[in-house]
């Protein structure tokens, strides 16, 4: 990365930043962070990268929750991370249920494109961090550097032949923020 205007790392939320649930993270109380992934992300920003999160939250679109809830458990987040120096800069998410054909549900790239957009930079060197194939596969489409985690579905993911050329493994947020911060330039 060539300066602070290019240090960003994209993040996953559910599995990556919060324990993930087979039925959804459907009101604030459900939203518990992953030990060790807040402190993860004040890393980053300590060290001078942006985070922003990309995630998929269809449950909006099947009705299970509204966004009224949505944004009350993004606050709870941004909350948290405050409490330990982080901040994650803005929450990019794509509110339909998977049949709805829209370009931002990754593995579509909408949330991608949307992110190198109003940051006005390329992805190529930005990490994009998730526990999924669609996570992955997303940001392999998008130009961004595909990072999995083991956390949530991240384990499985892994057992599949099909991550994407090129994707880094790390155990979770904390041990992925280590190494993006001792691998980029002062």
């Amino acid at each position: 990365m060539d300066g602070a205007e290019d240090r960003l790392v994209i993040l996953d939320r559910d599995g990556v930043i919060n324990v993930d649930s087979d039925r959804f993270i459907k009101h604030p109380d459900e939203w518990i962070p992953i030990p060790g992934s807040l402190e993860a992300v004040a890393l980053l920003n300590q060290a001078g990268f942006r985070v922003v999160v990309a995630t998929n939250q269809s449950g909006v679109g099947r009705g299970l929750f509204d966004m009224v809830t949505l944004n009350a458990i993004h606050l709870k987040m941004m909350d948290a991370l405050e409490r330990v120096g982080g901040r994650i800069e803005a929450v990019f998410f794509c509110p339909h249920a998977q049949n709805a054909g829209c370009e931002c549900r990754k593995p579509g790239i909408g949330m991608f494109v949307e992110i190198s957009q109003r940051y006005s930079i390329p992805l190529s060197r930005v990490p994009a961090i998730g526990d999924s194939l669609r996570d992955l596969e997303a940001a392999r489409d998008a130009g961004a550097m595909p990072y999995l985690l083991l956390t949530g579905k991240g384990t499985r993911t892994r057992e599949s032949d099909k991550l994407p050329e090129g994707t880094r493994v790390f155990a979770d947020l904390w041990e992925a923020a280590r190494a993006i911060v001792a691998e980029s330039p002062e």
